[in-house]
């Protein structure tokens, strides 16, 4: 029976392929109030503005491509069986190959209704534009498929769920700052070989059994690749 390897990806996952971090000075982010982009008020406020603002980050995207370590773990679906839980909008894990992503904060490549049933449907983006005639069935403005701030993470039962399977539990490039998607940790199990891939790891406040890696996404998922295929 294969091993579960549980990939756990945050910013610092796709900032290698050049897609820009929340605290990056000079990218989209900086360009804008998070409550003016990325909250319901917003969209209540100024959907156009939104629509936008996702917009621009979606041809970003679609302009970007993975970096070594996406492919890394996609090809490490050849000896395990590896899932991903991702706090990224992007698609570059698909790019690159993996099979089962979880999105804990929606994929920008989506979009759903702006009305009651937001989580029924999600609809495919054709291109990287989004306009305010492209409407759900029941006849509400479609939105872009991502968790703004004070919304609830639709998907988190279904992360808990997968963690809890893993014999391998990898953190790499988030702080693990941001609730709920933080309390993650606390839920592998105890005889889950844990690690965190990030070059600020010495600060952060986890629980003694995780191993350190402290190094970007390409190296440091390098090295955990060599440490995992030495242990066989």
């Amino acid at each position: 029976m294969r091993k579960k390897i549980v990939f756990f990806s945050g910013a610092g996952m796709s900032a290698e392929s050049g897609i820009g971090t929340f605290r990056d000075s000079g990218g989209l982010w900086e360009q804008y109030k998070i409550e003016d982009v990325a909250t319901p008020k917003a969209w209540e406020i100024n959907p156009n503005l939104v629509t936008d603002f996702y917009n621009q980050r979606r041809k970003q995207i679609i302009e970007t491509a993975p970096n070594e370590a996406h492919y890394i773990i996609s090809e490490l679906e050849k000896h395990f069986e590896v899932s991903i839980i991702t706090q990224n909008i992007d698609d570059l894990h698909e790019r690159a190959g993996s099979n089962n992503v979880l999105h804990l904060h929606g994929n920008i490549r989506l979009a759903k209704s702006s009305g009651p049933n937001q989580e029924k449907k999600y609809y495919s983006i054709e291109g990287w534009k989004l306009t305010k005639s492209d409407l759900c069935e029941e006849g509400f403005r479609l939105r872009p498929h991502v968790v703004w701030f004070g919304e609830l993470v639709p998907a988190m039962d279904g992360a808990i769920n997968i963690i809890k399977e893993a014999d391998y539990f990898v953190v790499i490039g988030t702080s693990l700052q941001v609730y709920p998607a933080a309390g993650l940790v606390h839920v592998v199990p105890v005889n889950a070989i844990k690690f965190v891939i990030d070059p600020n790891v010495d600060s952060f406040d986890l629980p003694a059994d995780f191993n350190l890696i402290g190094a970007n996404a390409v190296a440091g998922v390098n090295e955990f690749k060599r440490i995992l295929l030495n242990s066989f």
